[in-house]
């Protein structure tokens, strides 16, 4: 399948008062057309500050972002903004990311006046159709944030990402915000915009469980580099790398289910990643670190096919000529 997105290693430093904080790490990846991909962590691990990074909203430090061939981090202003009309984002927080002194038709066309496209009467008919692509009623087109709920609101963020006809959108973390029985319809919303309209996602969440529902492959982040990526099947099949493992066994299993599961709990707190640990990122945290642990990064390796991980528990049971770097792991490598 043919890769839209193209990333190789992405970094973003934020100078801060304690030193250098290294937010995304090195990190290289693909996306497919028409494919979602998953990118799943605790807070503070770099997934946020991935997608933005992708869009440019936060400037990248260094590495490729490879948008239908091109690098767009060599493109001036002038050119990105062109290109945002194929890269949209659906912001968190649906509240906080909607002007609260505009309507919702004023929010949905606010692109539609960026690029000075369409004439009042198209204008108003693109919003109206809009609306009804997102399952929102056209009486609420004088309304205002404050006065819709949650999952409406969230429905007003998604009809102005879609205003421009992307091809590529960032949900960053989109239900995180929302009442449990209004995420499934926003994911459902979602996943039959992504059908209907050809769309091509990463979703970036916290929650396993959502990433497990919606995405195709799934990229585990822990303090900026991403320590195993797979298809979302494999991911909760055959977890290879500890962190996965400790973050599946969290994942709460109804009374009705009769499987059993080891709960791993994970001693010791997130590092600084203004202070990273030399050699495995997770060794201070990990119920299995050896001495090289701390030594030097684990390479990253194919255990099974598009199935990569970055772990000496994996690595030395693989034979000598599989271990590879970013770039000769496949499309898919998780560093």
């Amino acid at each position: 399948m043919e890769n839209l997105l193209e990333v190789r290693n992405l970094r973003k430093d934020f100078q801060t008062k304690k030193g250098l904080l290294q937010a995304v790490n090195d990190i290289s990846f693909n996306v497919r057309k028409g494919e979602t991909l998953g990118i799943v962590g605790e807070s503070g691990c770099g997934k946020s500050t991935t997608g933005r990074a992708v869009l440019r909203l936060v400037e990248p430090t260094g590495g490729e972002v490879r948008f239908e061939g091109q690098n767009i981090l060599g493109y001036s202003s002038r050119k990105m903004r062109e290109a945002r009309k194929d890269m949209q984002i659906i912001f968190q927080d649906p509240f906080a990311s909607l002007n609260p002194r505009m309507s919702i038709s004023q929010i949905i066309a606010e692109p539609f006046d960026v690029y000075r496209m369409y004439n009042p009467s198209e204008r108003a008919q693109r919003v109206q159709e809009l609306m009804r692509t997102v399952g929102l009623s056209n009486k609420l087109v004088n309304s205002f944030p404050h006065e819709l709920d949650g999952g409406r609101r969230q429905r007003v963020g998604v009809a102005r990402a879609l205003a421009l006809s992307p091809k590529f959108i960032v949900c960053d973390e989109p239900v995180s915000a929302l009442d449990v029985s209004i995420q499934a319809q926003i994911l459902n919303l979602i996943q039959d915009l992504q059908q209907k309209l050809d769309l091509t996602y990463v979703f970036i969440s916290h929650d396993l469980s959502v990433v497990k529902h919606i995405s195709n492959r799934v990229a585990v982040m822990y303090l900026g580099k991403f320590v195993e990526l797979t298809t979302s099947r494999q991911i909760f099949a055959n977890p290879l790398h500890p962190y996965t493992q400790a973050l599946l066994s969290a994942i709460p299993i109804p009374k009705v289910n009769v499987e059993k599961r080891q709960r791993v709990i994970l001693e010791g707190d997130v590092p600084s990643p203004v202070n990273p640990p030399a050699g495995c990122i997770f060794s201070g945290r990990c119920p299995y670190v050896m001495p090289r642990c701390r030594e030097a990064p684990p390479p990253v390796v194919e255990a099974e096919p598009d199935h990569f991980v970055s772990c000496y528990l994996v690595s030395d049971k693989m034979p000598p000529h599989v271990p590879a770097t970013a770039h000769s792991a496949g499309d898919s490598s998780p560093t």
